[in-house]
């Protein structure tokens, strides 16, 4: 046992036992009497032995009191059992702070003092204190006996992660000792490592690389499915790529995961939600360091991904690695999936359209449903004007179907019931009969512009034994030949059907639409019907122009096949066609040729949504060209209401003045001629002390008689013809405001303005005069008990001379003057004022009422503006944010490309090996 040995474990007293059985504390009392009669005693080491027997037996203040004058090269070992006396008799904060004042080079006392200070802590729950004493241990010396499981044991129990997978680390870097990579992997797999950036496992990963490949591919995988979900996802491709790259792995060795895992992490890359720009920096390393360690089940995925991302980005990964996916995709195997995966891709393409906004189409559905149903084979039918090609149709469906020119694509199908749709990119529409059948597949319709597709199933026997659907296509004339559905949908068929004159059997301008068809589909399979062949020639003519055009066809089609036919002759002719067509098919083989033509039309589908960004940018500037052009249009609608509004209001006032002053006007000349009359109430023998009194009663009662029932009558009727006169104003006021919105309904295409004036403005109006002029009551007026000097003076000689009879022809003659030359003029105004102001709130609500009558109008008027104003507005931010990242609609499209190019090179190479 070493002196370190003995001191940590208290143990150094057993030097001075030297054999001897006695008890230790006799044995060492004697040395210590004995070695206090020298003369210089050194009692240092007894005392400190002495202290570890006392310690041993219990007995710590005794030890306490050995050690605590000991000084030397033991004393820092006594401090530190000082403080584990104290420990034992738990004085925690005393055996602290002893802990803690030691002073010692030596690395053991360092770390068995700390270990103690480790104790304290954790039971004093001082856990950060305990940590920082551990950790310190480990620096010190990991290799240290236990130490190392120690903090390991400590930080597991206290969920301290972050320095439990530190130790892990450090360690299996430091030791190379498999345990503690393993270790560090049930850290990661349980999750312990969130939030630690890529890097850091770095030294662990480069570490294990060279001690055991196997674990460093575990450890990778777990790495690698931890930071799946992390925001450092990125990060972690790119770091593990760039630290694999210069590892030399390679195929040959056994590589279980890491393969699966690339080529799930490549698919997930290239998914669309990451732009180019992101994965420029990620995938060319991803690429490499897959292909140099993929096996037999990844190997086609690998090389197929590094074809189609070089294809797409040339110069982003090196020429070594491409020649290498060259040469494995030459020996790949079979691609058993390449109809599903195309399907999918399809899928994945439409879905993101969708979320896009944008339609792709129900046409191109319909085809790729056709193409992924292996199950039945298509047959184009194709033929210039006059070659005849309706009439074989109708022959073999034994029924007369085709009877005109087309310019739709029609798919003749086997059902059990006949069933016709219409399919369009942006409908789908049941087709009830036959007249609706003509109308849609006639030219008429112009179909050729939306490319329509007649879904037609017939109950045919050709059909069903033969799992054929038969593609008729618009005959090609120089009206159509720049646009004839049947060069778009040449990869569509499975076998192509030419039908030919024999008047004039494959002419130059037959040649060149068979050789852009060539160009279009190359390894189309080819067949030609030469038809109407008896009736125009002998037998012997016959075979000797199907010779000559057989010849002629060999050129362009070694192995194409002529047959002679003649419609409706007899049912052996239509036997051979049947068998003829039979032949046709039965040498075509579907499988991997119909995934070329289903990929192809995926390709068809990414390309169309590329063309539809720039016509949804085109759309976004038309939109708010448009929608500015329109609030001009309607601003001005506005400002013409307003003056319609006004003129309106000022004709209906004006006309409602005119009758208020003709009645002002009539009041004033007939009230003066009506109290002028009173005169006929003055006699001789009147009572002329009473008579201004009557005379004044008799005046209020005709004028107000006057005014009940003349003006007011009158004033009714006025008023009648005025709502009358309002009404026409009123209509022509729609009239114009409906002509206004049929010219702009006829721009929106649609009945979007409707301007409805509020005509319960005349309700109002009649109501109104009705309760205006049921009845009046002009408050009483003194005509003649005012205090002006005539009046006073006759009323005086009246009261005076009145009571003298010989004065009543004086006072007659007076009054009857009087009343017949007094002028009536102020009191002829008073009473048309009085008149007047019980329709004075009507008068001020004229426009008002004539502004609620156009009310509804301007609201209309004015939500459009603000409608086209919200639509400029969106339409800009569109196009703003498509100007400002084109990427974002761009880049999705492309990985779907390069997707569809890596499925078409594993096609090509399962074609190499069937």
């Amino acid at each position: 046992m070493t002196l370190e040995e003995q001191l940590i474990k208290k143990a150094y007293f057993e030097n001075y036992m030297d054999g001897n059985k006695d008890h230790p504390v006799r044995v060492l009392g004697e040395l210590y009497l004995e070695e206090n009669k020298k003369d210089i005693a050194d009692l240092a080491n007894i005392r400190f032995a002495q202290g570890e027997v006392y310690f041993h037996h219990k007995d710590f203040e005794a030890a306490i009191f050995k050690w605590e004058n000991i000084k030397g090269e033991m004393e820092p070992w006594a401090k530190k059992n000082m403080a584990d006396a104290y420990l034992e008799l738990e004085f925690l904060d005393t055996a602290e702070g002893i802990y803690l004042g030691i002073e010692s080079e030596s690395v053991t006392l360092k770390i068995e003092t700390g270990l103690q200070l480790l104790s304290i802590y954790i039971e004093q729950g001082k856990l950060d204190r305990a940590t920082e004493v551990i950790k310190a241990a480990v620096v010190l010396d990991p290799d240290y006996p236990g130490v190392t499981e120690i903090a390991r044991a400590f930080f597991e129990e206290h969920q301290d992660w972050d320095n439990s997978v530190k130790l892990a680390s450090d360690e299996g870097v430091r030791t190379g000792a498999v345990q503690w990579f393993d270790i560090l992997k049930t850290y990661i797999d349980a999750g312990y490592t969130k939030g630690k950036r890529p890097e850091y496992f770095n030294p662990a990963l480069t570490a294990l690389f060279t001690i055991d490949r196997s674990r460093f591919e575990s450890l990778a995988v777990s790495l690698w499915k931890s930071y799946r979900e992390d925001p450092d996802y990125l990060d972690w491709i790119k770091n593990f790529n760039r630290i694999f790259l210069d590892m030399d792995a390679s195929r040959r060795e056994p590589w279980r995961q890491l393969p699966g895992i690339y080529q799930e992490t490549y698919f997930e890359l290239i998914n669309g939600s990451l732009l180019i720009k992101e994965l420029s920096p990620l995938i060319p390393a991803h690429l490499t360091n897959w292909l140099k360690i993929t096996d037999a089940s990844t190997s086609l995925f690998a090389s197929a991904s590094v074809m189609a991302w070089s294809e797409m980005f040339p110069s982003s990964l090196s020429s070594e690695v491409v020649r290498d996916a060259e040469d494995l995709i030459l020996n790949a195997r079979r691609y058993p999936s390449a109809k599903e995966d195309s399907i999918q891709l399809f899928q994945s393409v439409i879905h993101w359209a969708e979320e896009n906004g944008i339609n792709p189409g129900h046409r191109i559905h319909w085809i790729i449903d056709e193409l992924a149903d292996f199950s039945k084979q298509h047959l184009l039918l194709a033929g210039v004007s006059g070659s005849g090609k309706s009439e074989v149709i109708n022959d073999i469906l034994g029924e007369t179907l085709m009877t005109g020119p087309t310019s739709s694509i029609v798919a003749f199908k086997y059902g059990d019931d006949p069933e016709i749709l219409e399919i369009t990119d942006t409908e789908i529409a049941e087709i009830a009969n036959f007249e609706q059948f003509q109308e849609a597949a006639g030219i008429r319709r112009q179909n050729h512009k939306q490319e329509t597709v007649i879904d037609f199933k017939i109950p045919n026997e050709l059909l069903r034994t033969g799992s054929l659907a038969l593609i008729d296509t618009p005959s090609i004339n120089r009206n159509n030949i720049d646009h004839n559905p049947v060069f778009s949908y040449a990869n569509f068929a499975d076998s192509l059907l030419f039908v030919l004159n024999a008047e004039d059997p494959l002419t130059e301008r037959e040649q060149e639409i068979l050789m852009q068809i060539h160009n279009q589909a190359p390894d189309l399979p080819v067949h030609f019907l030469l038809n109407k062949v008896e009736s125009l020639y002998s037998e012997q003519e016959a075979a000797q122009l199907v010779n000559e055009t057989l010849a002629r066809i060999h050129v362009f089609y070694p192995n194409a096949k002529l047959l002679t036919y003649a419609p409706r002759q007899n049912g052996i002719q239509l036997k051979e066609l049947s068998d003829f067509i039979g032949g046709m098919m039965s040498s075509i083989q579907l499988g991997q040729e119909r995934i070329t033509k289903l990929q192809h039309f995926v390709r068809r589908s990414i390309n169309y949504l590329l063309d539809k960004r720039i016509q949804m940018e085109n759309d976004l500037v038309e939109s708010v060209r448009w929608n500015e052009e329109m609030v001009g249009k309607l601003r001005g609608a506005i400002n013409q209401v307003h003056d319609l509004e006004e003129e309106k209001a000022g004709s209906i006032k004006k006309s409602y003045l005119k009758i208020k002053d003709d009645t002002r006007a009539e009041i004033l000349a007939k009230v003066p001629e009506i109290l002028r009359g009173t005169s006929d109430l003055i006699k001789e023998d009147s009572d002329f002390t009473k008579l201004h009194l009557e005379l004044n009663e008799e005046m209020n009662d005709r004028v107000q008689d006057y005014l009940e029932n003349t003006v007011l009558k009158d004033y009714y009727s006025n008023l009648q013809e005025w709502i009358t006169f309002s009404k026409e104003e009123f209509e022509q006021s729609q009239a114009y405001l409906d002509e206004m919105s049929e010219g702009f309904n006829a721009i929106y295409g649609e009945e979007r303005i409707r301007q409805a004036c509020d005509f319960k403005v005349l309700d109002d109006w009649n109501r109104d005069a009705d309760r205006m002029t049921n009845g009046i009551n002009i408050d009483h007026i003194n005509f003649l008990n005012r205090a002006t000097p005539s009046q006073f003076l006759l009323k005086s000689a009246g009261k005076l001379l009145g009571v003298l009879p010989q004065n009543h022809s004086m006072l007659y003659n007076k009054y009857k003057s009087y009343l017949e030359n007094q002028d009536y003029q102020d009191t002829a105004a008073t009473i048309a004022k009085r008149f007047f102001k019980h329709f004075e709130m009507f008068e001020k609500s004229i426009e008002r009422d004539v502004k609620l009558f156009f009310k509804e109008p301007l609201i209309v008027l004015n939500d459009a503006v603000e409608e086209a104003k919200g639509e400029i507005e969106t339409s800009k931010n569109a196009l703003e944010k498509m100007r400002v990242n084109p990427e974002v609609y761009r880049d999705p499209l492309n990985l779907f490309e390069v997707k569809l190019r890596q499925y078409e090179w594993m096609t090509a190479a399962g074609k190499q090996d069937a």
